[in-house]
């Protein structure tokens, strides 16, 4: 397996300087969220400072950009970092796309299925296998005069990724996609019983084999060699679960678990502004579903055990965090990338 950092928000400067220190420390690469920052500058500036990381987006927000945008960041992306890039695409929630990004949102996973498409076929005509042509039910593409073109480079290659929660977006990932960004708030049954099936029934649809897809897994990894040292990133950890699991999308997820009624409770208290009652909820029980905590020296073998076998990539979800509140914690989790990157 992989073993990457989930990179938020920051400076130019301040990517590339972490980037440096996760390259020299063993990590495989950094995913690069999009929230109240594009994440295109900061790969490309972290991309010149650490050159042998992997970069991915995750996730970048399909909707609101033309599929010829997304399938050209890439491309040069791809070129300058010599392949080590990835296109991680993401549909957001309706809010998002029509209110902050005043863009078209219709049934997520039929628009997504053909931004895909769209996608590969911009790339497929950047590689000059055929005129640009790619009519669908949302996006539809026939304009690619040569001088428009993007120039051939030796990384031609690009892989394409998307997340997905919900059993249609599985498929399409199955059919379609490179990879998989699995939703940070997961259970091991719903990866077995949901994920995993979803991804083959997809890929059997496509002729392809399921082991072609790549699982990138951002874990809620908890690390600390006493409670005390472990509060501050389990009540992160709590908080995310109890905002995640307060929306629709991830009630069927308390509900295979047995904890029936749970989304609703969480909704009030969301509602209410009640943060505290809302954490109270996530027990340690529910904690360990969702989430991961061990010992500084134990969490590599369980990280290993939970998921070699099924993750190509883990993505640490809240180490950035853990390192800019105690720098000597990077040391720490230089050793774990290195032990599970060595497993």
């Amino acid at each position: 397996m992989e073993f990457d950092i989930m990179a938020r928000a920051s400076t130019w400067a301040d990517a590339a300087e972490l980037a440096k220190r996760l390259e020299a420390g063993g990590f495989s690469g950094m995913l690069m969220t999009e929230g109240s920052q594009v994440p295109w500058m900061v790969i490309a500036a972290a991309a010149m400072a650490a050159p042998s990381l992997h970069f991915s987006t995750g996730i970048a927000v399909a909707f609101p950009r033309s599929p010829m945008m997304s399938a050209q960041i890439a491309w040069e992306l791809a070129r300058n970092t010599q392949g080590r890039f990835r296109l991680g695409l993401g549909s957001q929630v309706k809010a998002h796309i029509v209110r902050r990004y005043a863009s078209q949102f219709d049934r997520p996973a039929p628009q997504m299925k053909d931004y895909l498409k769209a996608v590969r076929a911009c790339l497929k005509a950047f590689r000059r296998e055929g005129p640009l042509q790619h009519e669908g039910e949302y996006y539809n593409l026939s304009l690619l005069p040569d001088q428009w073109t993007p120039s051939g480079h030796d990384h031609e290659d690009v892989k394409i990724d998307i997340s997905a929660v919900g059993p249609y977006m599985i498929k399409v990932a199955g059919e379609l996609a490179d990879g998989i960004h699995v939703h940070p708030m997961h259970s091991m049954p719903y990866i077995d019983n949901r994920v995993l099936p979803g991804l083959a029934e997809g890929a059997a649809k496509a002729g392809r084999a399921p082991a072609e897809i790549d699982l990138i897994v951002p874990v809620m990894a908890i690390p600390g060699d006493s409670l005390e040292e472990q509060a501050t990133a389990t009540l992160k950890a709590k908080t995310q679960i109890g905002f995640y699991g307060a929306t629709p999308n991830y009630a069927f997820q308390f509900e295979d678990l047995g904890y029936h009624g749970m989304r609703d409770t969480l909704r009030d208290h969301m509602r209410s502004g009640d943060m505290e009652a809302l954490v109270a909820l996530i027990d340690d029980e529910m904690l360990n579903q969702f989430a991961l905590p061990a010992r500084w020296d134990d969490m590599a073998d369980k990280l290993i055990a939970r998921y070699k076998g099924k993750a190509a990539r883990l993505v640490m979800y809240h180490a950035e965090e853990s390192i800019r509140e105690n720098p000597a914690n990077m040391d720490k989790w230089c050793e774990i990338a290195r032990a599970v990157r060595a497993a």
